[in-house]
């Protein structure tokens, strides 16, 4: 596809940017370079490939939920600095 400044323009306006003439030229030229960089990746043989959401494998961190030892009320009450038992009373935060 061949970029002239009509498309720079348009775009800049969609964009609502305001652009000098030496700045159009260089969108240009920018732009240009980007789209046939592009046409090359089209040229490369991606068939039986299979589409990537990343190319890193990505494993769950998170350790499955599962009940164990905890802290008893009393103690978790004594260090709360407000309670009415058995709660740890909090600011309100909803008016």
């Amino acid at each position: 596809m061949q970029i002239d400044d009509s498309h720079i323009r348009k775009l800049a306006h969609l964009a609502r940017l305001e652009l000098a003439d030496a700045e159009v030229a260089q969108l240009k030229h920018d732009l240009s370079c980007i789209l046939s960089w592009v046409e090359k990746l089209r040229e490369v043989d991606t068939d039986g490939i299979e589409p990537l959401i990343s190319p890193v494998e990505q494993t769950s961190v998170m350790r499955p939920d599962e009940p164990g030892s905890h802290l008893p009320r009393e103690k978790v009450l004594r260090n709360a600095p407000l309670t009415e038992e058995p709660f740890i009373l909090v600011p309100k935060v909803i008016t």
